[in-house]
């Protein structure tokens, strides 16, 4: 069997796009506890100050609806200027406090504050260092994750068990931004060493065990492994894991005009 050289390369890209943002978002709390009512998050997959906001997310082991607004999006653009008053991403809303929250940094103090009772990293911070890190893994990516698709909408939203450095997860997220379809983002970042690396080779010996009683442990009792990304969609009851097969799924499902990559 040969090697798909399309797949190789958006997967290197992507694990590129990780590597230049230091694998931010990819190690998850052990200690924070989800918010009665889900965070709503109005995004742009490739947005640089947008990327911050999902990696504090995913370190604070928060789940969040995600509300796409791509450039040159109508779909979801008018529920933004609804609850902001302004077509800005990023956006928090928490109905937990009825807080409502715009720009990364301002997002991020909250977050913290708000669900660790603590600052947030210095490294998440808006500075002309981290923005350009930021825009230089967008433009490793290809710009994708930036502008919509011509596309029909779901009625239910779809839902993802992702963590924001996941190479394999980021081309979904992209590609759920550029069809403006909203989403449930099941944030089920590592938590200990055993976790690290792929699901068929981890950096540790002897079986696999999840910290109990986490995401992580949940998803394996659920599947008999912990592999990300998992698409849900309620609208055709339809799981699926593996990127490649999301994304055609995706493409040929919500896409007008059906796969284009």
């Amino acid at each position: 069997m040969g090697i798909d050289l399309k797949r190789a390369s958006d997967v290197g890209s992507s694990v590129m796009a990780s590597t230049f943002r230091g694998w931010r978002g990819a190690m998850a709390s052990r200690k924070v506890q989800q918010p009665e009512q889900l965070l709503e998050l109005y995004d742009r997959e490739g947005c640089a100050h947008c990327r911050f906001v999902r990696e504090a997310l995913t370190e604070l082991n928060l789940d969040v609806r995600i509300v796409p607004v791509p450039l040159g999006g109508q779909r979801n653009l008018p529920a933004l200027k609804r609850i902001s008053g302004r077509d800005r991403v990023p956006f928090l809303y928490d109905p937990n406090k009825s807080a409502k929250i715009e720009g990364s940094d301002a997002i991020i103090a909250y977050l913290f504050n708000t669900y660790a009772g603590r600052e947030g990293p210095k490294k998440l911070r808006a500075t002309k260092f981290n923005v350009f890190k930021s825009r230089l893994a967008t433009v490793i990516r290809g710009a994708r994750g930036l502008e919509a698709k011509p596309s029909v909408g779901s009625q239910q939203d779809l839902t993802l068990y992702s963590f924001e450095a996941s190479p394999y997860s980021r081309p979904v997220r992209e590609r759920l931004c550029e069809l403006e379809l909203p989403y449930k983002l099941i944030n089920i970042g590592k938590q200990q060493r055993a976790d690290i690396g792929p699901s068929n080779f981890r950096l540790h010996f002897g079986e696999y065990k999840p910290i109990p009683n986490t995401k992580r442990s949940a998803f394996m009792n659920e599947h008999g492994n912990v592999q990300v990304p998992y698409l849900i969609d309620p609208n055709t009851q339809r799981d699926l894991f593996e990127s490649a097969d999301i994304l055609r799924y995706l493409s040929t499902t919500y896409q007008v005009g059906g796969a284009s990559r």
